[in-house]
């Protein structure tokens, strides 16, 4: 019965990572053609994506020749957060 609660929490997590990645691939997207600011999808994913952005950027510098690497980072990171989650819920339940 645990074991059943624990996948599916796991499998939500892993749900909301993959749909955050889309987010940040949506917003890289966008910037390159500089819609309308105030549209209000283009406000929900940059307040959506921005907070990563501004963590990373604290980090480290994302801007190398004109290009914000920001999203990349940020989906590397994401993707290690899944498999590293993914990985210790499966031994969890498993094991």
């Amino acid at each position: 019965m645990i074991d059943g609660i624990v996948a599916g929490l796991g499998g939500i997590v892993h749900s909301l990572l993959t749909v955050y990645i889309w987010v940040v691939i949506i917003g890289a997207l966008l910037s390159w053609v500089r819609p309308d600011p105030y549209n209000p999808i283009v406000q929900i994913i940059y307040r959506l994506t921005e907070p990563a952005y501004k963590l990373v950027r604290r980090i480290m510098p994302t801007v190398f020749n004109g290009i914000d690497l920001a999203p990349i980072i940020v989906i590397v990171l994401l993707q290690v957060v899944d498999v590293i989650l993914v990985n210790i819920i499966n031994g969890m339940v498993i094991g």
